[in-house]
């Protein structure tokens, strides 16, 4: 098994990339790495004769298949999403050579004066990913997933970050909550998501946004994808703004035959599936944290736990939730050295 920082695997990609370009002089440098296992190297700009800069994406296959990549790249751009161009692929040594987007994501290059103008765009490309009939056999945003994401919450963040035991009254208070929060999602109209549709996985490039980390897509609720957009894991925006925003969003999944309910259903649909996706997050962030070392994701649970502020306070149903945050949770973060 060839992990992707190990020396074996360095020369096996560089060798590869240079067989795949023509051009021995070829250098890689780091462009991006995933939370998994994939990698991202861009040919050097010194490269001597290097006609143009290309990607190599590095998938180990024994950590990471790069064919659901492929096959979900095919069947977005076949819907007229803009995803990365694939130049030479070797599906059994884990390479592709693909088109180079730039450097900076949508996540680097966004701002409070540029936000509308982007997300106008982005939402461009949500509304093509979601016409696009998920195809037989696709996974489901269905009970399994639902019930995988809660035990991340209480498994990775409460448990071991936190150190919580969670008494039977307070056990109680957060299966209720997970129970409303599951129903929910499973009662919306579902679409093909993306599960990960937010500004660093989408690149600024004509035609585009370019959408990136589209492996994951499965048949899921109509509302995930808008609010993860708006209602970002890295970068947070005041509540009135995402208000607007969903509400744009909603009026033009309206006008282009997207099965989204009326706007105050789709506003509470958005909160709800906000909160379910925030409290996965702050699981999956201790888990890469504890599990895989990966220590840069944790530092932005804060960010989390602000979004439940903002929304829970909207919707009684929700209220247990609250008052665990404020009797356990908010403590529990208290005792944590900065």
């Amino acid at each position: 098994m060839s992990h992707p920082e190990s020396p074996d695997r360095a020369d096996a990609r560089l060798n590869w990339a240079r067989a795949a370009t023509g051009d021995e002089g070829l250098q890689l440098q780091r462009a991006s790495v995933d939370a998994g296992f994939r990698s991202y190297w861009r040919a050097a700009p010194e490269a001597a004769g290097t006609p143009a800069s290309v990607i190599v994406m590095d998938s180990p296959p024994a950590l990471e298949d790069v064919r659901p990549w492929l096959r979900l790249r095919e069947l977005l751009e076949r819907g007229g999403v803009r995803v990365p161009r694939v130049l030479v692929e070797d599906v059994e040594a884990g390479f592709l050579l693909l088109e180079d987007l730039g450097g900076p994501t949508l996540a680097q290059v966004i701002d409070a004066d540029n936000a509308d103008t982007h997300f106008e765009a982005a939402i461009d490309q949500l509304l093509k990913l979601q016409a696009i009939a998920p195809p037989e056999g696709m996974g489901e945003f269905g009970e399994a997933l639902l019930q995988r994401d809660a035990g991340l919450f209480e498994e990775w963040f409460l448990r071991r970050h936190l150190g919580l035991e969670l008494d039977c009254d307070d056990s109680d208070r957060l299966e209720l909550v997970q129970r409303r929060l599951m129903d929910n999602a499973l009662a919306q109209a579902q679409v093909l998501t993306h599960r990960d549709f937010m500004p660093r996985n989408l690149m600024p490039v004509q035609p585009g946004p370019a959408v990136l980390d589209f492996q994951d897509c499965v048949r899921g609720p109509v509302a995930y994808d808008a609010v993860s957009l708006f209602k970002d894991a890295f970068l947070s925006w005041p509540l009135q703004r995402v208000d607007g925003w969903l509400a744009r969003y909603h009026e033009r999944a309206v006008a282009a035959g997207v099965p989204v309910p009326p706007l105050a259903r789709f506003r509470r649909d958005a909160d709800w599936l906000g909160v379910q996706r925030h409290l996965k997050i702050l699981g999956i962030f201790a888990r890469l944290h504890y599990r895989d070392g990966k220590t840069k994701y944790l530092p932005d649970a804060p960010r989390f736990i602000a979004y439940l502020d903002e929304v829970l306070p909207r919707h009684a149903e929700l209220q247990p939730l609250a008052e665990l945050l404020d009797a356990r949770i908010r403590p529990a973060l208290a005792r944590i050295p900065a």
